[in-house]
């Protein structure tokens, strides 16, 4: 294998048409250009009025027309993630528009299909350098949205990639009793009591007791009080098949996961199944691991000298420009059918003082740029992004290249934990190979 020239994004949440191709864009496109593999997570729904609204969404119900595509295109993207908590927004029409609009414009994309097969299924970009496989997935999903298998007598169910993962508590013997005292008197688990009594559930292992929807066990010395999570073991078996088949199909095999979830309360810090789902990945043989999601960066790994990019935050964010919303969100926050859409964005961020719109970490990001030889990485470099913190939210979310290198700074600091480090010099993040 030839060295192979990588650029990733993280979430390109794009609702509205690239306005010129100015001096800012360009020096976006000429970095993102320069690598082999360019990926970004495409975190919209790419439809013109195909599909209806779910009854669940992502947060905001997100939509852009198909002409979007073209300006991710000229960016220079050649592969993507569809898979996100944004991709059944617009039901099984919106998933099936875009999936088609992908296609029409020259897009390799992984994360969702027809089925589950299709979903998981590893997808192939020819480099000169060699052949690079992504395996996309999402842990952040309504449980309706999950794909389905096919079976010989049954056709699946298309929908995303999904990677569950479990949560435990570990609590005390004291809280324990007291636990199990008020849902004796609260009878919150009778529902379930009642279906594992007439056979639709089975009964939970011993030693753990469940809470309504939280399931508690007891702390150990090994394992004191707090939240414990793992991925699942179904679908860590499934993402496993697909890396043992696309390494056998190709040179290099990227994991892309879109991930909201977070540990201890700390939205810069990945879950613990995150963690152990990212390095699993690569023991079976990933050659890297494009997290995003939380929209925001989170720090970077280097594991078996393959990168871990826990979170790759945000390359264009727009959930502010989108056009209509259902009745759902606007019931949200009490409004009604005479309200218009701007009416809601600002109730949802009280003009523009809390939520996104006021946190400047969302509005700064990076844009990696590496290269892998023989399997093993031998150079990464962090670019800074601004998306226009403060500007009105109909100018806000467009990238360009930055001097201010304090989202480099904090993403040192993150990555200390891995024992990660970076040389912040000439506007940029140079990775220090350990030992040096």
């Amino acid at each position: 294998m030839s060295k192979i020239s990588f650029v990733a994004t993280g979430d390109s949440l794009i609702t509205r048409r690239l306005p010129g191709q100015d001096e800012d864009f360009r020096r976006l496109a000429e970095l993102i250009g320069q690598a082999q593999v360019r990926f970004t997570n495409l975190e919209t729904v790419i439809r013109r009025s195909e599909g209806f609204p779910s009854a669940q969404s992502g947060g905001t119900w997100t939509s852009a027309p198909p002409e979007v595509l073209e300006d991710l295109r000229a960016y220079g993207f050649n592969l993507v993630n569809w898979a996100t908590n944004h991709t059944l927004d617009y039901s099984y029409g919106g998933l099936e528009a875009t999936a088609r609009y992908l296609q029409e414009y020259g897009f390799i994309a992984a994360g969702a299909g027809a089925d589950l097969a299709e979903a998981s299924e590893p997808k192939y970009v020819e480099c000169s350098g060699g052949r690079v496989a992504l395996i996309a997935a999402t842990a952040s999903f309504h449980e309706s949205w999950m794909a389905g298998a096919q079976r010989y007598d049954m056709v699946g169910r298309p929908g995303i990639n999904p990677l569950r993962h479990r949560t435990i508590y570990r609590i005390s013997a004291e809280k324990m009793e007291n636990l199990k005292a008020i849902a004796a008197v609260s009878r919150i688990n009778a529902a379930r009591e009642l279906s594992v009594k007439n056979g639709f559930q089975t009964p939970d292992e011993e030693g753990v007791f469940r809470f309504g929807q939280h399931v508690f066990t007891l702390a150990t010395p090994d394992e004191p009080e707090g939240e414990y999570t793992s991925p699942d073991p179904r679908d860590l078996k499934r993402m496993f098949r697909m890396i043992d088949e696309a390494k056998r199909q190709s040179d290099v095999v990227l994991i892309s996961l879109h991930a909201h979830e977070f540990k201890g309360g700390d939205n810069d810090l990945p879950a613990d199944f995150l963690r152990q789902f990212a390095r699993a990945c690569i023991d079976r043989g990933a050659h890297a691991f494009l997290g995003h999601g939380p929209h925001l960066v989170r720090g970077i790994e280097i594991y078996k000298n393959r990168p871990i990019f826990y979170s790759l935050g945000n390359f264009i964010f727009q959930s502010d420009t989108v056009t209509h919303l259902p009745s759902d969100y606007y019931e949200k926050y009490g409004l009604g059918p005479e309200h218009t859409t701007s009416d809601a964005l600002d109730a949802r961020s009280h003009g523009d003082t809390r939520g996104y719109a006021a946190n400047p970490k969302i509005w700064t990001s990076i844009v990696p740029v590496w290269e892998m030889e023989n399997g093993e990485l031998t150079a990464l470099t962090l670019y800074p992004i601004s998306l226009g913190f403060g500007l009105p939210r109909y100018l806000r979310g467009w990238p360009k290249l930055t001097d201010d290198v304090t989202v480099l700074e904090h993403i040192n600091r993150l990555s200390a934990e891995f024992g990660t480090r970076f040389e912040i010099r000439d506007g940029r993040a140079h990775w220090i190979p350990a030992g040096r």
